[in-house]
């Protein structure tokens, strides 16, 4: 029976998140009474400068690659598999991308749909090969994962700076994509059709996630990996399959960047911004529950945007939308470990009367 949308809203605002992501902008609020600023006028200008007229075109193109991260991570987190080799699985696509569009004898429309393939192999691929190292070497996934993003960047790093090095150029970057190889953008906003192939990849994970068995098991494993071995799951083979996806749409989100302005690798734009750890930190909030990731990854992108303006407007550092994401983290985490505890400490003396 569906319970009541009194129910839902109330549970809603009751639910962990909700708590955490109130106290951050409590306490943001008090750092700037501390430093003389005025709050209201702070949040105003992020809220303006990110969904403003002006911003959220800006927004939305943070908000894919921020997605785009978040639901890369959030799969595997789903099964309690922490993957963070998303910066080398994401420059890997992009470099891939960028080798297939320059280098592609097809037509420029096939030449794009063969770039977004080609970054979404090289980032399941990579991805896979961290699986790989868990399940044959019994390397823990959380550092075969990070170890092995920093060959892969070295690696594109030398690729842009040597071989693929635009003629002429004083910047570590390819050449520009040839004309038409490219995403379309929606009218003369920097969105492209980058959005909606995250979207669809969101739909998608929603829809494995609540109405397919694979879905179904992976939950299971989150939850207890115990019982899901004893059920049946083969871990060693979801873990391989949840890796590869997830590398895929680290991959993909590359190849969006790569296909996008400025239509060329330069070395660093796609790390620098930080995409992965901010994906990271979306999914955590969520639970890796996909409707969740998306919510998180917008208010992240919202942040990540309105910071800038924060800091023009009333010249308050960017650099609180940061502290603003730890702390919300923090009170997450110590949300959930409340209830824990206080369920410990009551069935401990019943534990102690039963065996007395």
């Amino acid at each position: 029976m569906a319970r009541p949308p009194t129910d839902r809203i109330t549970g809603a605002l009751r639910s962990p998140v909700t708590f955490s992501v109130l106290a951050g902008l409590v306490i943001g609020a008090l750092f700037l009474v501390g430093t003389g600023a005025d709050p209201l006028a702070a949040y105003g200008a992020v809220v303006t400068g990110s969904l403003g007229a002006d911003g959220i075109g800006a927004t939305l193109s943070t908000g894919t690659s921020v997605l785009g991260l978040a639901l890369a991570l959030a799969i595997p987190l789903r099964a309690g598999l922490i993957n963070l080799g998303g910066d080398g699985q994401m420059v890997l696509g992009g470099i891939a991308a960028a080798v297939t569009g320059l280098y592609s004898p097809l037509p420029a429309p096939l030449t794009v749909v063969l770039a977004l393939l080609a970054g979404i192999t090289a980032g399941a691929a990579y991805a896979a090969l961290a699986a790989l190292c868990e399940n044959r070497f019994g390397v823990p996934l959380l550092v075969s994962s990070l170890l092995l993003s920093y060959p892969a960047t070295s690696f594109a790093s030398y690729l842009v700076r040597y071989p693929l090095k635009e003629p002429g150029s004083s910047l570590p970057q390819t050449r520009r994509l040839p004309d038409g190889v490219a995403l379309p953008a929606f009218g003369t906003s920097t969105v492209t059709f980058g959005l909606v192939l995250v979207v669809l990849a969101a739909a998608a994970y929603w829809f494995a996630d609540r109405r397919t068995a694979i879905g179904y098991e992976i939950r299971m494993t989150g939850l207890n990996p115990r019982f899901a071995a004893y059920a049946g799951v083969e871990r060693k083979g979801l873990t391989l399959r949840l890796m590869a996806a997830s590398g895929a749409l680290a991959g993909l989100v590359g190849a969006i960047g790569v296909l996008s302005f400025p239509y060329r690798f330069l070395d660093g734009s796609l790390t620098a911004p930080g995409y992965t750890w901010t994906g990271l930190t979306a999914a955590l909030l969520a639970a890796a529950a996909p409707l969740g990731t998306v919510l998180a990854s917008f208010f992240f992108a919202v942040l990540q945007v309105g910071g800038l303006s924060m800091e023009r407007t009333t010249e308050v550092p960017r650099e609180l939308t940061q502290v603003l994401q730890a702390i919300v983290i923090v009170f997450l985490a110590a949300r959930l470990s409340f209830p824990r505890r206080r369920r410990k400490t009551v069935q401990e003396p019943i534990a102690q009367g039963e065996f007395a």
